[in-house]
């Protein structure tokens, strides 16, 4: 925790803090990306202008072989408390707000609310299969915060995505297995199966409930197992082997 904060007030030191005029050079650029990509990792402590400012204050004192204000190394289980206690009060906020969005959400026609809260609605009938728990499946998904906000997609990416079903959050493992190949539905998950408390820093809060419209593309199918004359030949025929 303590390193990710160094990372991110470097970068502040670096290009001359809050008083840095705006990047010119293709330098200053990257510089200044450089900093946008460290900073995601403060995203838990949810940081004001003037707490960041003491942030900078002590890389600054660090870079610069100033004397250190206080022990870093004594004060690094507080930094963790901090971490904790602005994630959990972070939670809590978030929290609220989703379930106002929940409790729309479950009034529109046609949606299934699911016993684990998962707020389930087809928009377009499919006619094939339905997978299993254990099946691998292809979809193309959008992930949207309750804001409308994009923080995944494969459809933006143009490359649809091929996991196991029990290895992704519950409310994916639960959702998609009510589809059929060929159709289309939006999931509204409670934080409870999706990220919880932790969230996914820094686009998905701690507490957020995340919405997910999912195409079902193909339930694909394991690759058939080698014979056990296949494998002891491929094994005797590999470089390990000699």
């Amino acid at each position: 925790m303590l390193r990710m904060i160094t990372s991110a007030a470097l970068v502040v030191a670096l290009v001359g803090g809050a008083h840095a005029a705006d990047p010119q050079t293709e330098d200053q650029k990257t510089l200044y990306a450089l900093g946008l990509a460290l900073s995601r990792n403060l995203a838990t402590f949810e940081l004001t202008q003037e707490e960041l400012g003491f942030v900078t204050l002590g890389m600054e004192d660090g870079v610069l072989k100033k004397e250190a204000k206080v022990d870093a190394q004594a004060y690094q289980p507080k930094i963790q408390a901090f971490a904790r206690d602005r994630q959990a009060a972070a939670a809590v906020k978030e929290k609220a707000a989703g379930k106002e969005y929940l409790a729309k959400a479950e009034k529109e026609k046609g949606v299934e609310k699911l016993p684990s809260g998962l707020i389930y609605k087809e928009t377009q009938a499919g006619t094939g299969k339905q997978p299993a728990p254990t099946d691998r499946v292809k979809v193309h998904y959008n992930g949207t915060l309750t804001d409308g906000t994009v923080f995944d997609s494969s459809v933006q990416r143009g490359q649809p995505a091929t996991f196991p079903l029990n290895g992704v959050i519950k409310c994916w493992t639960e959702g998609v297995q009510k589809m059929k190949v060929g159709g289309k539905a939006r999931l509204t998950c409670p934080p409870e199966i999706a990220y919880g408390d932790r969230g996914a820093p820094p686009l998905i809060k701690p507490g957020a409930t995340l919405v997910f419209d999912v195409e079902l593309l193909e339930i694909v199918e394991a690759p058939p197992k080698p014979s056990p004359a296949a494998a002891g030949a491929a094994a005797a025929a590999s470089p390990a082997a000699k």
